[in-house]
């Protein structure tokens, strides 16, 4: 997969793209991202990008000759162009996941007040990573870029992509915990210490449903619920373990308590 990042701070790149995975991704061949920088397309002897808005207002808007002429110099057919503005559609999980399957991705970063409005017609969609105002689209680039490039095959292991928030039907992920089991009187819960690998499924899908429901229920809102997470549900609710929690918890009971020592 090739990106291309039209920006005026490419330097702003420099430790993201050698870093972490988007780095290891990188040198291993899995991506290709180019920083194209937009000033360099300016015909202004002072390389100047922007100006003041026709009409009247606050602030200075990117002219629309140097951003054209970026693009321009990446854009092939195979090209997907995404402009990043608050004015554009939130960016999901999905979104991440079409990104991804694409063989070129073009990011343009908005940058001062906003961008001549006729650059637009130039674009395939408009995005958005938040109801909020950044003073560029730099950091919305590397968002996005990191949630596409950890997604491409090879670049982490599949199975770290499997159970994530929002990959189960827009459910949060479930809690996970490491050792020590016991830290300041905190406990892994023992459900997770039985080995039964039926339960313990059973248990991460309840608490993943748990914690959507209290911290992001607006992500259920047109969710269709089956029979066996209704039951998880009222569990939920009454605080109930389900038959099959309560016959790992009774088969291992006798270990358990090696684990707290």
């Amino acid at each position: 997969m090739k990106i291309s990042i039209l920006t005026l701070f490419p330097e702003m790149y420099e430790n993201f793209l050698n870093s972490s995975i988007i780095g290891r991704s990188i040198s291993r061949g899995i991506v290709d991202i180019e920083l194209v920088n937009i000033r360099d397309f300016s015909k202004d002897k002072t390389k100047r990008v922007d100006d003041r808005p026709i009409g009247g207002g606050a602030g200075l808007i990117m002219k629309l000759e140097p951003l054209v002429a970026a693009l321009r110099s990446v854009k092939t057919k195979e090209s997907h162009i995404v402009l990043l503005a608050p004015t554009g559609k939130h960016y999901a999980h999905e979104t991440a996941c079409d990104y991804s399957s694409k063989k070129h991705l073009i990011i343009v970063c908005g940058h001062y007040e906003g961008i001549d409005f006729r650059f637009e017609k130039y674009v395939d969609e408009i995005v958005s990573i938040g109801d909020y105002v950044l003073t560029g689209g730099e950091l919305a680039s590397m968002v996005i870029v990191d949630s596409v490039v950890r997604l491409l095959p090879g670049a982490i292991s599949e199975e770290s992509t499997v159970d994530e928030s929002f990959t189960d039907e827009n459910l949060l992920e479930y809690p996970q915990y490491t050792f020590p089991i016991v830290f300041e009187g905190k406990s892994v819960p023992n459900i997770l210490l039985t080995g039964n690998h039926e339960a313990v499924d059973y248990y991460h899908k309840k608490q993943a449903i748990k914690l959507t429901i209290e911290r992001r229920p607006d992500l259920l809102k047109n969710r269709v619920w089956n029979e066996v997470e209704r039951k998880m549900i009222n569990e939920i609710k009454t605080g109930e373990l389900s038959a099959i929690e309560k016959t790992a918890l009774d088969n291992a009971a006798r270990f358990l308590h090696k684990y707290k020592e």
